[in-house]
């Protein structure tokens, strides 16, 4: 156990399930997304009031860490976390955009499990960000967000062999890819936040 002599900012935790929880609203504006008879214009437009809500989660923290002197953990850690929550939004946020500015409105049945896996992705992070006080309970966290980024790499070659199956003209083809696309590296991008979560609490334990 470490020696604190300096009272330390013990606001990162709030600010971190703050914006961990965007993730869930922004995950489920997905499932929203590419439902049949969705208003994808309206849906994407509060994707973006998310994504604008995300960011300033990430400018709060890091405000506050660099007029803080004793940090909960270690500085760099706090930056690579928030940056790490920064790039899910993102991802999903593009993903919703080119949903919109490439008028999909029919989608591969496979895309709902890949939004699926993010939805949970994003509850499991969610659920974990308040356990960093104790930094305890987490290792079940990471194993199964690995779990679903490993299910989420078997849907998305799925969805690459439909799209190539011959359905699709070639112009769909590659707007639905770069949709796709921004899904798996939202996926993969949820498996760099446990992994530094990972990281913190082996540190600190």
């Amino acid at each position: 156990m470490r020696l604190r002599l300096t009272p330390r900012e013990d606001s990162f935790y709030d600010m971190f399930a703050d914006s961990a929880n965007n993730l869930v609203t922004a995950a489920r504006l997905l499932v929203e997304l590419i439902s049949d008879g969705a208003d994808r214009e309206a849906i994407a437009e509060k994707m973006r009031a998310c994504e604008h809500a995300g960011d300033e989660c990430t400018h709060a923290i890091m405000h506050r860490l660099n007029e803080t002197f004793i940090t909960p953990f270690d500085r760099e850690d706090i930056y690579r976390l928030a940056s790490r929550v920064d790039d899910v939004m993102d991802e999903m946020e593009e993903a919703a955009d080119l949903v919109v500015l490439y008028k999909i409105d029919q989608f591969p049945k496979d895309i709902v499990k890949q939004v699926e896996v993010l939805e949970r992705a994003a509850e499991l992070t969610a659920e974990a960000m308040p356990r960093l006080r104790s930094m305890k309970e987490l290792n079940e966290y990471w194993i199964e967000i690995n779990r679903l980024e490993n299910q989420g790499d078997q849907i998305y070659r799925r969805l690459l062999a439909h799209l190539f199956g011959g359905e699709y003209d070639a112009l769909t083809v590659m707007k639905l890819k770069e949709v796709i696309d921004r899904l798996e590296e939202a996926a993969d991008a949820f498996e760099q936040v446990a992994n530094t979560i990972e990281t913190i609490a082996v540190k600190e334990s």
